[in-house]
């Protein structure tokens, strides 16, 4: 097996060669990186399988650029409500307090800060958010709950105890009206049903809308 890496116009392409391989086939990574695999070819080869998928890999790339999770540079930035803003924010005066008191100076200890800021920036974001539109859907929860998940945005227990992913507040508004209202909604059906799709589009028109957006949401890397 051999690997190199060449231009094609203004992309960069990594090339694996392995002769045991029968045939040819591109692959774009998560991180917008193109891939070429195939048996033992000439450079003409090459160039012809581009220019023949040159289309579907510029579609492709356009469509990770597009849901490419934001990235934060530590200590510089924070990220809120879809946007990100210099850490010298009004808002942001609890996170720089809390790195400035730091006493080991590292990563791992940088991203508690911002994890405990965002637990509190969503506890005082959220909960007013869930205590509105539990009055205008007349459903009452016995608690709110807020802690970093990986794989949920919120939840609904059967003993009324609702759970938001404080991950939730690095997304806009309206994502995160729509995961309050999917939350309460459970409060009556405790299913994805037609009727507990019908009350959550009942409190918030265009939630089909909404759901696909959060399903394309990935969430920022530090």
């Amino acid at each position: 097996m051999s690997t190199s890496n060449f231009q094609y116009k203004e992309l960069s392409i990594k090339h694996i060669s392995k002769a045991s391989l029968k045939n040819s086939y591109i692959n774009i990574t998560n991180e917008a990186e193109i891939i070429i695999k195939t048996p033992r070819v000439s450079q003409s080869f090459m160039l012809k399988l581009l220019q023949e998928r040159e289309s579907w890999i510029r579609k492709k790339l356009h469509e990770i650029k597009q849901n490419m999770p934001i990235k934060v540079n530590l200590e510089d930035e924070v990220l809120l409500f879809g946007d990100l803003y210099s850490i010298d924010m009004p808002e942001a005066s609890t996170l720089r307090a809390k790195l400035q008191r730091i006493k080991i100076n590292s990563t791992q200890n940088t991203i508690k800060c911002y994890d405990s800021f965002y637990k509190e920036y969503s506890t005082k974001y959220i909960t007013p958010r869930v205590e509105f539109f539990s009055k205008e859907m007349n459903l009452n929860y016995n608690e709110i709950k807020f802690r970093k998940m990986k794989r949920r945005w919120g939840s609904c227990s059967s003993k009324k105890i609702l759970t938001f992913n404080t991950e939730l507040i690095k997304t806009n508004k309206e994502l995160i009206d729509y995961v309050i209202v999917h939350e309460l909604a459970h409060l009556k059906h405790m299913n994805h049903s037609k009727k507990f799709h019908l009350l959550v589009e009942k409190y918030l028109p265009n939630s089909k809308h909404h759901r696909s957006e959060l399903k394309k949401t990935k969430l920022s890397t530090f």
